[in-house]
């Protein structure tokens, strides 16, 4: 394959991914919106304000029934705990709406197996866990105080609290408000998501196997050693770092590593990686300021290393690690196709494109480009992943 037909390979890489998941964003961010400008702040206050088992397990079940891209995970964790929700079931939130979501089960058992659907679920738990004791113990109380202040301030069109929210969900101007808010969500994030799913569409279809099997130390091997087991758990980070395009969409690369193979630790703590990444962090920090975005970072990085330790022995004490088998490749998959994703993504399409008309007949349109340096880098770069698109398309 020249030059030329790896690059279409790579645009119809990217674009098949981003239309995989577009309709999860959707979603998301229409169940952010609706948080946002339907849930009192009281009330959240009343449901998740602690941190107790039954907040944290509501939090858990909110994100299971969720979306489970990690974008919209996102704006949707900042809306509870703007509302009042605590930190620790705000994580919850958010570890569960990346991990324990049913779509995501689907998408592992195609591509992997049912001991990576089962690593998914019972990992996504000890995730929560092992979050719930470290910010137990390291107690930062006045960093989550600092923080939501920050998220307060940075909603710049933030919704009041509804005091009828009855009569709020039933009137036009309660549904323009959610349109309007959903919009304000996809506008915060379009960029690094454009940036991320051209990055893995160029790593997918350029970046050879035999790289990946030198990052991961000791892949290939029967029996890896604890020590190479614990350098493929701290290496997925890295490689999701570089490959990251969400939950769903981590999980074909996640194929690749496996069956290259990297072990059952590597791929857990790789899939596990979708929020330590740096546009996720980018975004954390957008939300919360810097100091809370690395403190997340930190302990995500630990909790995930640990569950995915945990499940790697777990399942090799039962004899149940995977074997290497016939997985499907990335650039290989076939995306456009006439099923539940094409019919939910033309239903989001359609749903954003009228929140769109209203935004802009009562907005307008802000064309003003942010002097920030990172906002520069980035606009650059998202102008760059545009143009190798739709390019790309059309080379050969």
């Amino acid at each position: 394959m020249d030059f030329w037909e790896t690059w279409h390979t790579a645009a119809k890489t990217s674009l098949g991914l981003f239309w995989m998941a577009f309709w999860a964003f959707g979603l998301g961010y229409l169940i952010s919106s609706m948080i946002q400008v339907f849930v009192s702040r009281e009330k959240m206050q009343e449901v998740m304000g602690e941190g107790g088992p039954r907040s944290v397990s509501l939090g858990a079940i909110f994100g299971f029934i969720s979306s489970s891209c990690s974008f919209s995970a996102l704006s949707t964790t900042r809306s509870l705990f703007i509302k009042g929700a605590g930190l620790i079931p705000s994580l919850a939130f958010l570890l569960a709406s990346t991990n324990l979501v049913i779509e995501l089960g689907i998408v592992i058992s195609l591509f992997l197996g049912w001991q990576f659907v089962v690593g998914e679920y019972v990992g996504g738990v000890l995730l929560i866990l092992l979050m719930w004791l470290v910010v137990r113990v390291t107690r930062p109380e006045g960093l989550i105080e600092q923080a939501r202040s920050h998220a307060r301030d940075a909603g710049e069109a933030s919704t009041p609290d509804a005091s009828d929210w009855k009569a709020l969900i039933t009137s036009a101007e309660g549904w323009k408000k959610v349109a309007r808010r959903y919009v304000m969500e996809w506008r915060m994030v379009w960029k690094d998501v454009t940036v991320g799913f051209t990055v893995a569409g160029i790593i997918a279809a350029f970046v050879p196997q035999s790289f990946f099997q030198t990052l991961f130390v000791g892949s290939g091997t029967s029996e890896p050693a604890f020590w190479q087991v614990l350098v493929q758990a701290l290496v997925g980070p890295v490689a999701a770092f570089f490959t990251f395009i969400g939950s769903m969409g981590n999980i074909p690369l996640a194929a690749v590593l496996f069956g290259n193979g990297v072990s059952f630790a590597g791929i857990m703590a790789f899939i596990f990686s979708d929020l330590v990444v740096f546009p996720v962090l980018r975004i954390q920090a957008k939300y919360y300021g810097w100091k809370m975005a690395f403190y997340i970072l930190g302990v995500f990085l630990v909790v995930l290393v640990a569950s995915a330790l945990m499940l790697h022995y777990g399942f090799a004490a039962f004899d149940l690690l995977p074997d290497v088998s016939a997985v499907s490749g990335v650039t290989e998959r076939e995306f456009f196709k006439l099923d539940y994703t094409f019919f939910s993504n033309i239903a989001f399409a359609l749903v954003s494109m009228a929140c769109g008309a209203h935004y802009l007949s009562s907005k307008g349109l802000d064309v003003g480009l942010d002097k920030d340096p990172v906002e520069l880098t980035l606009t650059a770069l998202t102008c760059f992943s545009v143009s190798w698109l739709v390019v790309g398309m059309f080379v050969v």
